[in-house]
């Protein structure tokens, strides 16, 4: 089945030059299904990259998925044109009154600063408090699986000496977890990051549970005991070029800047890095949408929550 967007947003063309199955409102409309109501907070400056990037995910399941792309009363974004904010994005002011299946909290680049340092941090909480009655399952993903740790559990982040950025070998702890069905006992996920969580602060925390680590980046994928709250410190829906992107943006400011790792060819930033953790993406939010969201979201949405 296809996911629902707005007739003209931009990931649509690039999804269908994918074949990935995508379907606009006009056509939806004459469906009787009651599609996932999936909300997304986009807090990264690269909205539309990122849009593409999580719809091509959400796209790939039998599910049909209405998407509604949610920004901060709080915040003003810089670099998204105020065009395209206005013809596809509600504030959340606009929805809270709604309830949703799910919802995603993207990463977002303010890693060094301390939560409450950060401008939009009281509005980000109430949206997290909100979530608790109003989503049957949020996924959390890098800064927001970091802020979501620390706003619903008290799990600190801490800075890293050095920078996260590579594609790094993963373990599976809990394999008959429904989150994590399907998956290799080891794979491979991107991480782009200056900061990690609290491992002391996760074993502390009983309704915490740690389903994937790396020995070499720690914990990557932690959830709740119902799969309410979901976090994954890494990037796995980044697209091949991501990280390359992002070093030579960083390689530009500072000639020290280091090769991601496991990522190039022989570690040489000429040649094209190959695409290693697509299929465990895809297979992580066909997961989360099938086991936590359609499995356990009411078919009546305004139906008391978990």
């Amino acid at each position: 089945m296809p996911i629902r967007i707005p007739n003209m947003l931009p990931a649509t063309a690039h999804l269908e030059s994918e074949n990935i199955f995508v379907m606009t409102e006009t056509r939806a409309i004459t469906q009787d299904i009651r599609s996932l109501k999936i909300m997304i907070l986009n807090l990264m400056p690269t909205k539309i990259v990122t849009e593409t990037q999580l719809l091509r995910l959400l796209g790939n399941t039998p599910l049909q998925v209405d998407i509604q792309l949610v920004k901060l009363d709080t915040h003003e974004p810089k670099n998204t044109a105020p065009e395209h904010l206005l013809a596809f994005y509600e504030p959340f002011s606009a929805v809270r009154d709604r309830k949703f299946d799910g919802l995603i909290i993207t990463g977002a680049p303010v890693e060094h600063l301390d939560f409450e340092d950060v401008s939009y941090w009281p509005e980000l909480c109430e949206i997290m408090e909100w979530s608790k009655v109003n989503v049957t399952s949020t996924l959390h993903i890098c800064w927001g699986a970091q802020a979501g740790l620390y706003y619903h559990y008290g799990v600190g982040k801490l800075p890293l000496d050095k920078k996260y950025s590579g594609v790094y070998p993963h373990s599976v702890l809990n394999c008959r977890k429904m989150l994590l069905r399907g998956f290799d006992n080891i794979f491979l996920a991107p991480h782009s990051r200056w900061s990690t969580v609290c491992e002391e602060s996760l074993a502390s925390c009983p309704e915490l549970e740690v389903l994937v680590k790396s020995e070499m980046v720690g914990p990557h994928i932690i959830a709740s005991e119902k799969g309410k709250q979901i976090f994954v410190v890494g990037h796995m829906e980044y697209d091949v070029d991501t990280l390359a992107t992002e070093y030579f943006r960083d390689l530009a400011g500072n000639a020290a800047t280091a090769v991601p790792y496991n990522y190039f060819p022989g570690d040489n930033p000429e040649k094209n890095p190959p695409l290693t953790w697509r299929a465990h993406a895809n297979l992580l939010f066909s997961n989360w949408l099938n086991y936590h969201v359609y499995q356990t979201t009411p078919y009546n949405l305004e139906e008391t929550r978990r």
